[in-house]
C-alpha cells in the first residue's frame, strides 16, 4: 500500500481499516511540486478541487483594504488546504508555501465517492475541520482579548504541538521555520512588536532562541501566559464508531 500522510494522521485520530487507509492513499496519487513562496491559490480564484498538503509548510491568509495581510493558519504534512472548495466556487484566502511544497490535488468528485464508500472518514473530515474552525477561534478571540505576549505564547506552542504531532521526538525545541514578520501577521502584531515579545519570553526564563531553534523551557509557565488550552487532549471521536 503506498504511503499517505493523510492517513497517517487520520491515523493517529483513529484506529483505520485497510481499506479506509487505501481509499485515502488513492486521493493522494496526482502530485504538484511548490517552490518556497509559491502561491497555490489567490483569493477570490476559482475553486474546482481541494489540495492535501504531503511535504513541507504552507499557511493561509487573506489581505486587508490597507494592504497589511492576516494569516489564518500554518498547515503541515497531512493538513487539508483549500477544503472550502466543499463549499464555494471562489477562494476565500490565499494559499502559498512557506518551504518546498508538495501537495495533492484532489477533485470534489473523489470526496463525495469517498463519503459514499466510506462514510466515517466522511464523518472524521468534518471532525478535523471543526478542530480547525475552534484552532482558528481561539486565535481570533486572542487577537480581540489577549496580551501580545500571550497571543506570541499561544502560537509557539501551537507550532511545538503540531510538529510534535508529526514528529513525537520532538520534546520542547523545535525549528520555528517562521520569521518575525510572519509571527506577527498571525498574531496582530508588528515585527518589532514580536521581536519585544519574543525578549521578553526569554528575560522571564520561558523560552530560548539559538541558530533557528526555539526551546520552551518553561511550557507551563508559557501555558497560563498563553492562556492555552491543549485541544487534543479533549478529543472526543467516538460517535464515529467502526469502520464498515
Amino acid at each position: 500500500m503506498p504511503p499517505s500522510c493523510f492517513a497517517d494522521r487520520f491515523g493517529d485520530l483513529i484506529t483505520l481499516s485497510p481499506g479506509e487507509r487505501s481509499a485515502l492513499a488513492r486521493l493522494e496519487e496526482r502530485e504538484r511540486s511548490l517552490r518556497r513562496g509559491a502561491v497555490l491559490l489567490r483569493e477570490k480564484d476559482p475553486l474546482t478541487e481541494l489540495y492535501i498538503l504531503k511535504r513541507g509548510t504552507a499557511m493561509s491568509y487573506v489581505l486587508m483594504d490597507d494592504g497589511s495581510r492576516q494569516i489564518l493558519r500554518f498547515s503541515f504534512p497531512g493538513d487539508m488546504l483549500a477544503a472550502s472548495a466543499l463549499a464555494y466556487r471562489d477562494s476565500a484566502e490565499t494559499i502559498a508555501a512557506l518551504t518546498d511544497c508538495t501537495v495533492a490535488p484532489v477533485d470534489r468528485a473523489a470526496v463525495r465517492g469517498l463519503a459514499t464508500e466510506h462514510p466515517r472518514l466522511a464523518g472524521l473530515i468534518i471532525a478535523v475541520d471543526q478542530v480547525e474552525r475552534v484552532a482558528l477561534a481561539e486565535r481570533i478571540a486572542g487577537l480581540g482579548r489577549t496580551s501580545a505576549q500571550a497571543r506570541v505564547a499561544a502560537l509557539l506552542l501551537e507550532l511545538r504541538d503540531r510538529m510534535r504531532a508529526l514528529d513525537p521526538s520532538i520534546t520542547q525545541s523545535f525549528a520555528l521555520g517562521l520569521t518575525q514578520e510572519e509571527i506577527g501577521d498571525a498574531t496582530g502584531l508588528t515585527a518589532v512588536h514580536v521581536n519585544r515579545m519574543l525578549r521578553r519570553l526569554e528575560i522571564d526564563g520561558m523560552i530560548r532562541r539559538a541558530g533557528g531553534q526555539v526551546t520552551l523551557l518553561d511550557p507551563a509557565a508559557l501555558a497560563r501566559t498563553a492562556n492555552y488550552v491543549d485541544r487534543a487532549a479533549r478529543l472526543d471521536l467516538s460517535w464515529l464508531g467502526p469502520a464498515r
